[in-house]
């Protein structure tokens, strides 16, 4: 009986310690899942390119300056309208320049009747002059047979003579003539060209300027100050430039082919305009280190404008089967660049990655991704590498909106 009673008390003891122990030692922790985002790596061919700002010119560029001196008689414009080749654009004061050809064509009807006053007399003359040389024969025949004096002979000789002498007059004359008309001839010409100096009208097709002359205003040849400025819009110039270090990828991709260039200003959300890079300067700029480009771009709808600022993204090749993740998946650390790619156990493996251009909002993977591999693009900060993470929205590389050619740069 007393035996068993110590046996009830000692189990009730142990209970009673197991009981203080177990309040004693609480259980061990366990992190919960990570809340992220993830999205799929996906593979697409895309554009190898540089980045670089550029500035907008103008095509052609035409100072308007007058050819003549006179008065601004009329402007047939306004400021900053479009204006085609031959429209009208000034006219200054013509009267004095059609007075000059005025008289020059009238200088030029008089010397032609000079001329022709001068041909009748030749014909008239050389008719005179041959009879005069055939009296002359006659003459020294009967001479000689002593059937006229010597003294007749002498007074038809000197006629025949003065006969031939008018005609090289004659001829003379009808040279001077012919000189004059060529000189009033030329002198016309001038004077329909300086008349036509006094309508003047647009060399090309562009965009006019703020006018810099007003009506009635004296202008003079070969002043300073131009009167007009004209730009041609369409197309338009981007020009940029690559540092020498890019210079020979660029020449290397250039002998493969014209190379593409696509332009958008900074503001711009709209996608980016197409052009072909039509020029590469000959020579490295000494002081910048660098070489200017020209790129060719339609501009139509007047886009873009002379002196703007742009951005340039000269596409020089095509990367195929290239590993794309959401910009914003790789992080830095003091290893470097890195991703928490996702295993099926639903851990976060972290993963050292080398990433390459953007694309949109889409980033090239060069080393440390295959295709399909889920990573993690928000909520890295909780993420501890070989931990739980719970998935709390859909992947979003597949709905990624940056298409292989490029978003904006």
């Amino acid at each position: 009986m007393g035996s068993r009673r110590a046996g009830v008390a000692g189990a009730l003891l142990a209970a009673a310690f197991q009981f203080h122990c177990a309040e004693k030692s609480p259980p061990a922790f366990e992190r919960p899942p990570a809340p992220v985002v993830v999205a799929a790596a996906v593979e697409r061919d895309v554009p190898v390119y540089l980045d670089e700002v550029g500035k907008c010119v103008a095509r052609e560029v035409v100072s308007v300056r007058p050819q003549v001196s006179g008065r601004i008689a009329k402007i047939h414009f306004e400021d900053g309208a479009d204006v085609k080749i031959g429209d009208m654009l000034f006219t200054i004061e013509p009267r004095p320049f059609e007075a000059e050809l005025q008289r020059a064509q009238a200088n030029l009807a008089r010397d032609t009747a000079v001329k022709r006053q001068a041909e009748e007399n030749l014909a008239k003359d050389m008719a005179w002059a041959k009879n005069g040389e055939l009296q002359a024969r006659r003459y020294a025949t009967l001479t000689e047979q002593g059937i006229v004096s010597r003294e007749q002979y002498d007074q038809v000789r000197t006629e025949a003579e003065s006969f031939e002498a008018a005609v090289k007059a004659d001829r003379a004359a009808i040279r001077s003539a012919e000189e004059a008309t060529k000189v009033d001839q030329a002198t016309i010409e001038s004077a329909r060209v300086q008349l036509d100096y006094c309508y003047i009208r647009s060399p090309i097709n562009g965009r006019a300027g703020q006018r810099l002359v007003d009506l009635g205003n004296v202008v003079t040849l070969g002043g300073e100050d131009p009167l007009l400025v004209i730009q041609r819009l369409d197309p338009i110039y981007a020009d940029f430039a690559v540092t020498q270090n890019d210079l020979p990828v660029v020449r290397q991709n250039m002998a493969h082919g014209r190379l593409r260039a696509e332009v958008h200003t900074p503001e711009d959300a709209s996608e980016p305009r197409t052009g072909d890079l039509t020029f590469l300067d000959n020579a490295v700029q000494d002081a910048t280190g660098t070489v200017k480009l020209r790129a060719t771009i339609p501009n139509g709808d007047r886009r873009f404008w002379p002196g703007q600022f742009v951005k340039v993204r000269l596409v020089l090749r095509s990367h195929p089967a290239a590993v794309l993740v959401p910009s914003a998946a790789p992080q830095m650390s003091a290893q470097g660049p890195f991703v928490y790619v996702i295993k099926p156990d639903s851990t976060a493996e972290l993963r050292s990655v080398t990433p390459g251009q953007r694309h949109g909002e889409l980033i090239v993977i060069a080393q440390g991704l295959e295709p399909g591999e889920r990573i993690v693009v928000k909520g890295q900060l909780g993420v501890m590498p070989g931990g739980k993470v719970r998935i709390e929205e859909t992947p979003v590389a597949e709905n990624a909106s940056g298409s292989s050619s490029g978003g904006r740069p």
